[in-house]
C-alpha cells in the first residue's frame, strides 16, 4: 500500500516524495517515483506530511522513534489502530486514513478520521482520488469497504469474465468487457443524483435481458453473501489491535 501511495503521488507531478525503508529492496522498487529514498529517518520525517505505511502490530514502536513536531500531521494506514494510540506518541497532528491500492491511478477510494484535516491533507488526498471524512468508530467497516473492497470487486469482475468466456468470448475481450463495465457503473453512480435502485431500473426495460438476468440475481443469495464478506473484514479489522482498546 505504501508502494502504491508513492506511485500514486508521483504521477501527479504536484509532490516531492521522500521514501523510507529498512529494505533496501523496497526503496529501489520505488526509487523512480521519488525525489529520494533513504534509509535515514531523519531524513524521511522532515516533511510536513508523514505517512507511516507498516503493519498494526508495528505501528505504535515506529511512531514513538518518530522525532515529529506539533507543526507535522502523521498520516497513518494501519487497520485497527486509533488515533488515540499514536497521539500519545507523538507531538504531530494524527489522522488515520484507510486507502486502497487504486491511489496508484488517482482513483483511490479513502476513508479519514481524525481531529484535524487540513487542507493540505485534503488537497493532498484529492490528488489520489476521493476521501471521505468519518467518524473513527466507523473506520473498521470502511476498512472493509474501501479498503478490503477492490479484492471483493475484482472477485465479481473475474466471474462476470469467465461467465463470457464460457459462452465464447475470448479471455482478453471479456476481461475488457468486464473492467470497462464496472468502471462505466461505478463513473454512473458517483456522476448521477439517482439512486442505485433507479439506475438498475433504467437499465431494466421491460422482458429484456438485463430483466432476465437480475430476476436470477434477486432470487439468489448474493446479496447476503456480500454482506457477509464485508462483515468478516470487518470483524477482522476490529480484532488486528486489542492492546490499544484502553488507551
Amino acid at each position: 500500500m505504501g508502494g502504491a501511495l508513492v506511485r500514486g503521488l508521483s504521477r501527479t507531478g504536484n509532490h516531492s516524495v521522500v521514501a523510507y525503508d529498512v529494505d533496501p529492496d523496497a526503496l529501489d522498487a520505488i526509487s523512480g517515483h521519488c525525489s529520494e529514498t533513504t534509509t535515514d529517518i531523519a531524513v524521511a520525517t522532515e516533511p510536513e506530511i508523514v505517512f507511516v505505511a507498516v503493519k498494526p502490530d508495528l505501528v505504535a514502536d515506529v511512531v514513538t522513534e518518530l522525532d515529529l513536531s506539533p507543526e507535522q500531521t502523521l498520516l497513518s494506514i494501519a487497520a485497527g489502530v486509533p488515533t488515540t494510540a499514536l497521539e500519545a506518541r507523538t507531538d504531530a497532528t494524527v489522522v488515520r486514513l484507510m486507502p486502497n491500492l487504486a491511489a496508484e491511478s488517482g482513483t483511490m477510494a479513502a476513508a479519514v478520521a481524525g481531529a484535524e484535516i487540513s487542507d493540505d491533507v485534503a488537497s493532498l488526498l484529492e490528488d489520489l482520488g476521493v476521501f471521505v471524512e468519518i467518524d473513527e468508530a466507523q473506520m473498521d467497516v470502511a476498512t472493509a469497504v474501501n479498503g478490503s473492497g477492490p479484492a471483493f470487486v475484482f472477485y465479481l469482475l473475474n466471474a462476470m469474465k469467465w461467465a463470457g468466456v464460457e459462452s465464447g468470448l475470448r479471455p482478453e475481450d471479456a476481461t475488457v468487457l468486464a473492467a470497462q463495465t464496472f468502471k462505466g457503473a461505478a463513473e454512473t453512480v458517483l456522476r448521477s443524483d439517482e439512486s442505485i435502485e433507479d439506475l438498475i431500473d433504467a437499465v431494466c426495460s421491460p422482458k429484456g435481458t438485463t430483466i432476465a438476468g437480475m430476476e436470477v440475481l434477486r432470487d439468489s443469495s448474493v446479496e447476503a453473501t456480500i454482506g457477509e464478506a464485508v462483515a468478516a473484514a470487518e470483524n477482522r479489522s476490529e480484532e488486528l489491535a486489542p492492546d490499544y482498546d484502553d488507551e
